[in-house]
């Protein structure tokens, strides 16, 4: 019995997946020929979902109590040390790999668009970075995030914010350090007026919440402001 070779597509399939293999930004494992999403099937249902966006009261609001006035907030994910969406914010961050912003973006809005507290949002402004540490990373990260949101909640993404300061970087810092270190970090885009606008503001990982609460005071200079905030994750 003769064999037929396989398809000449097939075989250059093959030959570039031995010297540029897919792999899983969660786990590290090859992902099936063909496919373009950055994470395996096996991670998409085992990365830690926190479910926020169904509770009106959840661990991102409680840390934010007191300091803002919030209609909702919620993160997709629990940080976890050394886990899958550690690795994926590595990729996201440090890794050039926007997409993993976006493709996290288009499936936590199509998980809020669903909910009441946030189908009211009139539009999505990401937490910006410094245009220095911006120029060194290439993009921002918040807003791949915010793009991928945008596709699915069918909302604008909007640059309401820009930081003017050149923070140092906050891993280490408590969160009384963190608020000093990015209290006058932020402030509003002169050429954005947000009047009475339900605005979701988003970033990739809640820790404090210092960041969030600088951006989130500056926004809500706005007359009449609703605020919301959504992450990738939050970490303890």
């Amino acid at each position: 019995m003769t064999v037929l070779p396989q398809p000449v597509s097939l075989w250059l399939n093959d030959l570039l997946g031995l010297f540029y293999p897919n792999l899983c930004y969660a786990c590290g494992q090859n992902l099936p020929a063909g496919q373009s999403d950055p994470v395996c099937l096996t991670c998409h249902y085992k990365l830690p979902r926190t479910d926020h966006h169904l509770h009106a009261e959840n661990a991102f609001t409680e840390r934010l109590w007191g300091r803002l006035e919030l209609q909702s907030a919620a993160a997709f994910f629990q940080f976890v040390k050394d886990g899958r969406v550690q690795r994926l914010l590595y990729h996201l961050k440090y890794n050039g790999k926007r997409e993993v912003g976006l493709y996290l973006g288009k499936l936590y809005g199509a998980a809020l668009k669903s909910v009441p507290a946030f189908q009211s949002v009139d539009a999505i402004v990401p937490v910006p970075l410094h245009p220095r540490k911006e120029k060194i990373r290439g993009y921002n990260q918040a807003d791949w995030f915010a793009r991928g949101l945008s596709e699915t909640m069918q909302r604008p993404v909007i640059y309401a914010l820009k930081r003017t300061v050149f923070t140092q970087t906050q891993t280490r810092m408590t969160r009384a350090e963190r608020q000093v270190n990015v209290s006058r970090a932020f402030e509003l885009s002169a050429s954005v007026s947000l009047p009475g606008k339900h605005v979701l503001l988003v970033d990739d990982v809640v820790t404090t919440g210092a960041t969030l609460e600088a951006c989130g005071a500056r926004l809500l200079q706005h007359p009449g402001l609703q605020l919301s905030m959504a992450a990738i994750a939050i970490a303890d």
